[in-house]
C-alpha cells in the first residue's frame, strides 16, 4: 500500500488544542437581559425577526410562564424601539406634492432652521436631517433625520407653508411603527393637512363644491384656532367631494362649533356637521351657559350661530372670504370697496346698513413678529375681513344670499350665510352696528355783543 504518511514532530513549546483560547464566538450570545431566555425562547417573543421577514410588521411580545418579561431591543434612537429593522423607516418623512423651486438643500436648510427655532426634536448636536432625496418626477421627496424622535417631532410641521404652498407630510408606506406615535407638539399657526382618528375629530358635510380649502377655514376660523384640516378631494388634488376632516387645538370648542354650523346655510346647501369618530356622540344642543363659557376662553371669539327656525327673521346678510385687511387700510380704496358693495347689494332691496369692519393701524410698536399677531388677533376679534349687509326686508336677505353665495369678489369666491338680529357673533352685532360718530358740526356764530 506503499509508504505510511509521516507526520511531521510537534514543537516542545506548543500548547495542547484542549488548553488553547478559542477566539470568542457571537453564537449563542444572550441579549441583555435574556440570559434566563434559551435562543429558541428568545426567539418566541417576537422581538428578533429572522432574515426576509415581513418589516412592515411588529410581532407581538410573548411572555413565557416562568421567566422574567422579555426587554425591548435598544436601538439608541435609531429606530422603533423593539424591532431594529425598522431604524431607517421610523427616520425617514414623506413630503409631497412639491414643485421644482424645492431642491434638497433648501428644504434641508428648512427643516434644520424651524426645528432649532421651535425647539423641537432630540437637541442634539449638530443638524436634525442627514439627507433628504426629491424625486420632482412624481413630486415627492423624502426626509431622512438623524433619529426617530426627530422624524416623529418633524411631523408636526405639516401644513406648514413652505415657498409657494403647504408641505404635505407622512410618514412612509414602508413603515412599521404605531400610526398612533405621532407629534407631541403643535406648531402655532400651522395647520396640519392630516387630521388623526380622536373623539375631537369633526365631519364637516354638504360643501358648496365651489369652495377650496382657505374659503372653508375662514368659516371655521371664527369658532377657534384650527389644529388639522383636510378638504377631500377627487384624487387627492382633484375638485372637492363637498365634504371635510378637522380639529380644533382647544378640545372645548368641538361642541360648540357643531352647534353652531350645523344645519348652516351656505349657498343653496345646509351644511351637515358632527363627529367623525365612530359611536362618539353627535352634536347635541347646548345650554346657553355652554356658549357663555366657550365665550369666556381666551383668543376664542362666540360662535356664528345660523337663523336656524328664526329663517323667516334674518333680515342680515354676512359674508367671509370677501375683503382682506390689506384692501381695507387704505381709505381711498375702503371707500370703493364699500360703495360697490352697497351698490350691488342694494339690487336685492332696501339696505338699511352696512358695516365692513377697519384693521388696526399699524406703526412702528408693530415691528416684531409677536406684536404683528397680537394685531392680526384682535383684527379678528373685531370681525376684520366679514361684510355685515342689514336690509329691511329678510325676503331681500335671502334673495341676496342665493344671488352672492358662491359669487367672485377680487377673485376670491364669496362664502355667505343668514343672521338674526339676535345672532351671537363676536363682535356683538349691535356693536357692529352701532351708530357712528357723527362729523362734528359747525360752530355756531357767536352771539351780538351788547351796544
Amino acid at each position: 500500500m506503499g509508504t505510511p504518511e509521516r507526520r511531521s514532530p510537534t514543537p516542545t513549546d506548543a500548547v495542547p488544542l484542549a488548553m488553547r483560547k478559542r477566539k470568542a464566538s457571537g453564537w449563542d450570545v444572550h441579549a441583555p437581559g435574556y440570559e434566563a431566555y434559551s435562543a429558541m425562547q428568545a426567539k418566541q417573543t417576537g422581538l428578533f425577526n429572522l432574515p426576509g421577514a415581513n418589516r412592515t410588521q411588529i410581532p407581538p411580545i410573548l411572555s413565557i410562564p416562568g421567566l422574567p418579561p422579555p426587554m425591548p431591543v435598544q436601538t439608541f434612537g435609531m429606530g422603533i424601539g423593539s424591532n431594529p429593522n425598522l431604524s431607517r423607516q421610523s427616520r425617514r418623512l414623506y413630503i409631497g406634492s412639491i414643485t421644482t423651486d424645492v431642491n434638497e438643500q433648501n428644504l434641508a436648510d428648512f427643516f434644520n432652521e424651524k426645528m432649532t427655532e421651535m425647539n423641537i426634536g432630540t437637541g442634539g448636536p449638530g443638524n436634525p436631517v442627514l439627507a433628504v432625496q426629491c424625486n420632482y418626477e412624481k413630486s415627492y421627496a423624502f426626509v431622512e433625520f438623524r433619529s426617530a424622535e426627530d422624524a416623529t417631532a418633524a411631523m408636526a410641521f405639516d401644513g406648514i407653508i413652505f415657498i409657494n404652498g403647504p408641505l404635505k407630510i407622512r410618514r412612509p408606506k414602508d413603515y412599521g411603527g404605531s400610526e398612533s406615535v405621532g407629534p407631541s407638539t403643535h406648531v402655532p399657526g400651522v395647520v396640519s393637512t392630516n387630521v388623526p382618528d380622536s373623539i375631537n375629530k369633526i365631519f364637516v358635510g354638504a360643501l358648496p363644491a365651489y369652495l377650496n380649502e382657505e374659503q372653508v377655514m375662514e368659516l371655521l376660523k371664527s369658532f377657534g384656532e384650527l389644529k388639522a384640516f383636510n378638504l377631500v378631494r377627487e384624487g387627492g388634488s382633484g375638485p372637492s367631494k363637498g365634504f371635510a376632516f378637522l380639529e380644533y387645538v382647544d378640545p372645548d370648542v368641538t361642541d360648540v362649533a357643531i352647534q353652531a354650523l350645523h344645519g348652516m346655510e351656505l349657498g343653496d346647501k345646509k351644511l351637515i356637521v358632527q363627529r367623525a369618530s365612530v359611536g362618539a356622540k353627535s352634536g347635541l344642543a347646548l345650554p346657553p351657559e355652554a356658549y357663555a363659557a366657550a365665550a369666556a376662553i381666551a383668543e376664542i371669539p362666540k360662535p356664528i350661530l345660523p337663523a336656524g327656525e328664526n329663517q323667516d327673521e334674518a333680515r342680515i346678510l354676512l359674508m367671509l372670504n370677501m375683503v382682506v385687511p390689506e384692501e381695507l387700510g387704505d381709505e381711498q380704496e375702503y371707500q370703493d370697496i364699500y360703495e360697490d358693495i352697497k351698490e350691488e347689494c342694494g339690487g336685492y332691496g332696501e339696505v338699511l346698513d352696512l358695516r365692513i369692519p377697519k384693521p388696526t393701524k399699524k406703526d412702528r410698536k408693530w415691528g416684531d413678529s409677536g406684536s404683528i399677531r397680537e394685531a392680526q388677533m384682535i383684527d379678528e376679534a373685531n370681525g376684520v375681513g366679514r361684510v355685515y349687509v342689514k336690509y329691511a326686508d329678510p325676503q331681500a336677505a335671502q334673495v341676496a344670499l342665493k344671488a352672492l353665495a358662491g359669487r367672485s369678489f377680487s377673485g376670491r369666491s364669496i362664502v355667505a350665510t343668514l343672521l338674526t338680529d339676535d345672532s351671537q357673533t363676536t363682535p356683538p352685532l349691535n356693536l357692529i352696528f352701532a351708530p357712528q360718530p357723527s362729523e362734528p358740526s359747525a360752530p355756531p356764530p357767536p352771539a351780538p355783543l351788547p351796544e
